[in-house]
């Protein structure tokens, strides 16, 4: 079936000398892989390798067979045409922090166009801004809303935050954060993209992200910490 829409570039793994397999969030579709033949030769001019950057954010025209194998691109260009990420290598570093988070995070083949628009939006905010150390942490804590685990904060005056059940209690147990881990945990859930980005010191920034990655671990089935997480830390030091 040929299919046209947007698509976010999530991963690619080069295939033999030449050629990429692509995975992508698809606004239709879902998640998709994709063959892409003579990637690093410059005569497929519609289909270059700078187009498979991550989290890129292409439209695409492509043959959807639906049979759980590699599907094809027929055309493809930018639906954006980022401004600063790829020249920022703060900004640079957080996304290809976020592409591993989201493809660790996402494994069905079924459409989610809430979570593609949330992500859509979130890169061209990321784009557009410069104030944004806090941007990985609120992306992470937004994503868990379309993931099926976000916090449950009906009893959100209590001190302790339960990980596994996902709820705040007024009882210490063995699976809760700590008092001053929930008290940061609290602070995160209020914060918008455009808050105040110097709220948190670069100390909680650490530890909201090993929360963060400890939650996700906590209800993600084969979820992994991703490979770019010292260089993040290392950049926002």
């Amino acid at each position: 079936m040929l299919v046209k829409t947007k698509a976010i570039v999530i991963s690619s793994l080069k295939y033999q000398e030449k050629s990429l397999i692509v995975k992508c969030l698809t606004q239709s579709d879902g998640l998709k892989s994709y063959f892409v033949p003579n990637a690093f030769s410059a005569k497929k001019s519609n289909q270059k390798i700078a187009y498979f950057q991550p989290l890129t954010i292409l439209e695409i025209e492509a043959n959807h067979k639906n049979k759980g194998t590699l599907e094809h691109f027929k055309e493809i260009k930018l639906a954006h045409a980022y401004q600063t990420i790829s020249n920022d290598i703060v900004k640079s570093t957080i996304v290809i922090f976020l592409s591993e988070i989201i493809h660790h995070s996402i494994h069905e083949e079924e459409k989610n166009e809430d979570l593609f628009l949330f992500l859509e939006s979130a890169l061209l905010w990321l784009d557009a801004h410069d104030d944004m150390a806090n941007f990985h942490l609120i992306l992470m804590l937004e994503m868990t809303k379309f993931l099926g685990f976000y916090p449950d904060t009906t009893e959100i005056d209590g001190k302790f935050f339960e990980i596994k059940e996902g709820f705040f209690t007024s009882f210490l147990g063995t699976g809760c954060l700590n008092e001053h881990e929930t008290h940061l945990f609290k602070r995160l859930i209020d914060l918008k993209f455009d808050s105040d980005q110097k709220t948190f010191a670069g100390v909680e920034r650490q530890i909201l992200l090993k929360i963060l990655l400890l939650y996700y671990t906590t209800h993600l089935a084969g979820f992994k910490n991703p490979k770019s997480l010292e260089v993040l830390k290392e950049v926002f030091a």
